[in-house]
């Protein structure tokens, strides 16, 4: 394996869109969620060892996680954990990532993967990802990759991209979430792709970027000290990351640079951002209902996904395009155009029920 390559996997999120199952506690990258017997987080960072050394493997996440993280890959070092004491979305995260690659590694290329995304074709996805390493080692470029939409979905940003012979394109412009008058005309016009939200780049180039599109940040985490891969570095990060600008790196950096370009991919990729989402991966009935877990009987119902623990037993009779989720003391019963509606859906069961039940 190319001793260049490395990943940063950002495992930091709540996942509130996939409550009850994810939690503050125990968040939804931390969990089996299509049954397959690996955790999101666990999937991602096999998918990504197929062509990256698992030494060289990154995962971000919060503080408080550190244990679910340590309990779920045993293997890794406490040097490849990179513990955030607060939440900075995620320019902060890539740019802590990418100072303590380059202090190891000048010459480093390195991929961004949020890990809680499926991919359906994991051959395909390493391929992309060598042409990418390869692309950031010869050129001064920063990457992402693009999706050819489906649909005209508004949960996504989209990329506008300039057509050429290159398999590689230029960026054009980056559109976050459209309207769906909008994302219907992206979609047409086929010059659009969806911003899958991975990225790739040599750490030299992300690092420059920082320096010319977010300075304060990037002075911010230096140091004349050996902080990097030191005894020093978690006492640095606890004193500095909390004062670093609350940005994305699609915000800070992506839409500005000018040497932004986007690989139009097609491994079968799906975000699993909401439990819509997670239904359209799962295997259905000859009515369309979903199953996770437990025993179900579906009667005159069409269109569910139900997921509870493997010992329940249950009974849908005369429901359609519903979401039920069952988690140990909880219940959610929500329709499926509804489903935006859950983030919010917390913060009441927080007023009502406590913190301990979101």
């Amino acid at each position: 394996m190319n001793q260049n390559y490395y990943a940063l996997i950002m495992a930091g999120g709540v996942g509130s869109r996939f409550w009850p199952v994810s939690t503050q506690k125990f968040p939804k990258q931390f969990h089996d969620m299509l049954g397959t017997g690996e955790s999101l987080l666990q999937r991602t960072f096999n998918r990504l060892e197929k062509l990256i050394p698992a030494s060289n493997i990154l995962i971000a996440t919060n503080a408080q996680y550190e244990d679910l993280v340590f309990n779920q890959l045993p293997f890794i070092s406490k040097n490849q954990v990179l513990l955030e004491p607060v939440m900075r979305n995620t320019a902060p995260c890539i740019l802590y990532a990418a100072s303590k690659i380059y202090n190891s590694n000048p010459n480093a290329v390195m991929i961004v993967a949020p890990s809680d995304h499926w991919i359906d074709d994991e051959k395909e996805f390493v391929k992309n990802i060598k042409q990418a390493f390869d692309a950031c080692e010869k050129q001064d470029i920063l990457m992402t990759l693009g999706i050819k939409p489906s649909s005209p979905n508004t949960g996504y940003g989209y990329i506008n991209y300039k057509k050429s012979e290159n398999s590689i394109k230029k960026i054009i412009q980056f559109t976050e979430k459209p309207t769906l008058e909008n994302a219907a005309k992206y979609v047409e016009s086929s010059d659009y792709l969806w911003n899958a939200g991975i990225f790739i780049w040599s750490v030299k180039s992300i690092l420059t970027s920082f320096n010319n599109y977010l300075p304060n940040m990037k002075q911010l985490f230096e140091t004349d000290k050996e902080v990097w891969n030191s005894k020093d570095e978690c006492d640095f990060i606890y004193d500095h990351y909390e004062k670093s600008e609350n940005i994305s790196i699609d915000y800070g950096i992506m839409e500005k640079a000018e040497n932004s370009y986007v690989l139009p991919v097609d491994f079968g990729w799906n975000d699993l951002g909401t439990w819509g989402s997670l239904y359209e991966k799962l295997e259905k009935d000859i009515d369309k209902n979903a199953l996770i877990g437990g025993e179900v009987i579906f009667r005159n119902s069409t269109n569910n996904m139900v997921k509870t623990s493997t010992h329940k037993k249950v009974v849908i009779q005369g429901l359609n395009n519903y979401i039920v989720i069952e988690n140990e003391d909880v219940i959610l019963i929500c329709p499926k155009q509804q489903e935006q509606d859950i983030k919010q859906i917390t913060i009441d069961v927080k007023n009502s029920f406590g913190p301990d039940y979101t």
